[in-house]
This record gives structure tokens, sequence and C-alpha cells, in this order.
């Protein structure tokens, strides 16, 4: 059964048929073409076209429809060209000429975009619950790291001391945006096209507020020529999640540095990483790097779209089928790296003798000798330039600041004392930076304590 024909004199090529198929990848939106397919009868019911007993009839042939995908027992057939074809000849095969009446008033164009809506609004709710779900982890290990100072960096070059619950609270507000703009993305695709008919609207008097009730949308579209044509939610939801993958890219960046034996900060799980195929010695984070690539494999599926939205004629057009493959190819790929990144840093270990290291081997309270310098009346420029002359000293004769004496201290500049040595400290560093955001220990222990919240502060994720 074809949706279209009768005009026609010849059957298209096996050939052609086969490139215009979507029903390899749109298969999988059968439960949102069954939902909608279910309001429209509902609708054409109260509108007289289907009687009471046609409209029981059609529901149950597609509660059994469903069990039957489900049950992997549905047929598809070479000629079903989408799902909603597919569905559409099931139900007739179950019901007869009752089954046939479903199609009234409606069109493929509408029904597409309300299926594609439906899904777009359930997987901004998955994937914002797998997003706390890593906020989460990421939090657990905040607190058992709340006391670990480290290396904090700038252009990768050690720069100030920080709490390393302090970076790693960095991703938890990171992506506590990703959450907010997955939110708007929902409120975006809450509009349900259905009723629109191919483009210009229906002739059956459905009560659309109802319709869009039914399906599970809190209004109806405005416009039926923008609403069939319209993809900017699958537009804004590509852009959200290459948003969430650059932030889980550097997530996995930060993962892999730390790693590293250079950084030596952290160990990978042995569940969550993988040997060489050569180098007997090898632990590498595969993982990580993986999710490092897929990001640029989700950054294309956002050009992909915009690309076929470019300069296209309204209403609709066949160019607007390729918006599935790219849409569900990234939702997936960012559902598994969310799943990958937390199962690595739930089981991620920190080796805080390695901390210790890293930290007394460079000046990286140059930053605070200044401050100390400022304190006693210097003005900043000078402090600076003071301090940089110090370390440009001590890197010539290989000796850390705190190594020089009080008179050698002093040649640099008077105002130093006794005191200096103390805001030499990491701890000291640490205790001055608490202002809000900052990084000491009370300013961390707070940051933990407003995301805790932030993270658990509403039954669902949106």
């Amino acid at each position: 059964m074809k949706m279209w024909g009768g005009r026609f004199e010849k059957e298209p090529e096996d050939g052609f048929f086969s490139f215009t198929s979507s029903l390899g990848f749109d298969v999988r939106l059968y439960s949102y073409d069954i939902k909608c397919t279910g309001a429209w009868v509902v609708a054409l019911a109260h509108a007289g076209v289907l009687t009471a007993d046609e409209e029981m009839a059609v529901t149950r042939a597609l509660e059994q429809v469903k069990e039957e995908i489900e049950a992997g027992s549905f047929e598809l057939f070479p000629t079903d060209e989408d799902i909603h074809t597919a569905i559409e000849r099931r139900v007739e095969e179950i019901t007869g000429a009752s089954g046939g009446k479903i199609r009234t008033g409606r069109s493929r164009n509408d029904q597409v975009a309300t299926d594609t809506r439906l899904f777009v609004m359930d997987h901004c709710q998955d994937v914002a619950a797998l997003i706390r779900t890593l906020q989460k982890t990421i939090l657990e290990k905040a607190r058992e790291t709340s006391d670990l100072p480290v290396p904090g960096h700038t252009h990768l070059q050690q720069a100030q001391p920080v709490l390393l619950a302090h970076l790693l609270l960095a991703f938890v507000f990171m992506l506590e945006r990703d959450v907010k703009r997955l939110q708007s993305v929902r409120e975006g695709a809450d509009s349900m096209p259905l009723g629109s008919g191919a483009m210009a609207g229906t002739t059956i008097p459905v009560d659309r507020e109802e319709l869009a009730f039914l399906c599970g949308f809190s209004r109806p579209s405005q416009n039926s020529a923008d609403a069939v044509s319209d993809r900017d939610f699958v537009c804004e939801m590509l852009f959200t999640l290459s948003l969430l993958m650059v932030h889980l890219s550097r997530l996995a960046e930060q993962i892999i540095l730390w790693c590293s034996a250079e950084f030596g900060l952290a160990e990978l799980d042995d569940a969550w990483a993988t040997g060489s195929s050569l180098m007997p010695q090898k632990k590498n984070p595969d993982g990580p790097e993986l999710v490092r690539g897929k990001t640029g494999r989700v950054m294309g599926s956002l050009v992909s779209i915009l690309t076929v939205l470019k300069a296209l004629p309204l209403t609709y057009n066949r160019d607007l089928q390729e918006d599935k493959e790219p849409l569900f190819d990234a939702v997936d790929t960012v559902i598994g790296c969310l799943k990958l990144l937390e199962g690595t840093v739930s089981t991620m270990k920190f080796n805080r003798e390695k901390a210790d290291e890293l930290l007394s081997c460079s000046f990286i309270t140059a930053t605070d000798l200044a401050d100390f310098l400022v304190e006693k009346g210097m003005e900043f420029p000078r402090a600076h330039e003071v301090v940089g002359k110090l370390v440009s000293f001590c890197i010539k004769e290989g000796r850390t600041v705190d190594e020089l004496s009080l008179p050698e201290l002093t040649t640099f500049s008077e105002l130093f004392d006794e005191n200096a040595y103390g805001w030499m400290s990491v701890e000291a560093s640490l205790d001055r930076r608490g202002s809000l955001g900052g990084t000491s220990p009370g300013a961390v222990s707070q940051q933990i304590s407003n995301a805790e919240r932030m993270v658990s502060g509403s039954e669902g994720p949106l």
C-alpha cells in the first residue's frame, strides 16, 4: 500500500524507491506516530468522521501494532516508505476500511513534524537526566578532594594553586547551563503541528487545542505553512547537544591530562581504560579520547541540518527527511558519551602525593608575593615587575623563592620582611581567595552546597 500513485502510470524503480525511503531510520519514531495517530482518531471521532465503533476498533488496532513492533513480530515491507505508511497499512489490515479513514484530513508532513517534536521533547528529558547523574558524580569527587590543592593552569602553564574540587566544580556549573538550554529546547519544540495538513491546514473541524493535549503538547502551532516546514527545534537541539559535547570534550581532555605521566594526578580504573597491542605498560584513556573525537561528529550533525534548511522554500520539501539521521545519531552519541564519562569519573582515583610534588617545584605563589608588596603599599604594576625579576633570578640560580634568605629578598625590594615567607605557602594562597566563587576552602565548601541544591533542587531534570 502506497499513500499516493493514482495519477501515475508506472511504479517507481526499485532503486529510486529505496533511495527515497526513510523506513530504515524513522522506524524509531513508531511510538510517537502511534500516539499522535491515536489522538487524531479521537479528533476524527469528535468531528463525526469515525463512528464510535470505528474509533474503538482503530484504537485497539493501534495498540496491537505497538505490541507487535515491541515484540519484534511486526513485518515491514519494501513498499512501506516510512513508519507512518507501515503503521497505517497494518491498521487497515486489522480493521479493514475503517482503518483507511485515519488519513482523513492529515498529511505525512504534519504527522512527521509532530512525531519529531515529540522525540526531541522526550530526549531533552533523557539527556538532562544523564547530565544530572554526571553532575552528581562529579560533585561526589569534589567532596572527596575538597582539601586537596593542585596546580591551576592558564595557557596549560602552572598558574596559581587551587583546590582540585574547585576545578571539578567548574564542570558541574558548566553542565548546568546545558540543562537550562535543554529546557529551552523542549519549550521551543512544545508546539503541535498536527492538523496543519500538507501545508494549508485541515478541512476537518478538529479541536486542535484538545488534540495538542492528547498528543502531549501544551499548545498547537499557529501557522500551518510554518508548522510543516519548521525544523528550528532540531537545529536548537543539535546546537545544544554540540555545546554539551564541547563541555564533555573539555572534561575528557582534563581527565586525559590528569592521567598522563607528566601530570600524574589521576588514574583510571582498569574497567574504564584500555591497553596497547604493542606496549605492555600502557593504560590508555580511550574512553575520554573517543568523547573528544565524537564531539566533531555531533557538530557535523548541526552543520548538516543547517545546510539542509539554508534557502529552503516554503513549505514542506523532501530535503527535510534529512533531519532525522543527524538528530538520531547526535542524541545517541551524546547519551553514550554521558554514560561513559559518568563511569570513568566515578571510578577515577586521585594521587595526593603527586599533587604535593607538583606544587613544590614551581613559582605557583608568585602572584601572592606581588600581593604582599601591594599590601605594603607598592602599586601593582611595580610589584609585578619586582616579582618577575625575582623569579627570573631564581630560575637562573636553580633555586625556589622560599630558598632565598631575607637579605637576598630585600635586594629586590626593601618592603620584603619575614612575613613574606608566610604569603608564599599554598595554604595561605588558597585562604586569601575566599571571595564568592573563589578557591579557598570556605568558598569551595559554599560552592559544593550551592551545586548540591542546584542539581537536586527539583523532582525532575527539566
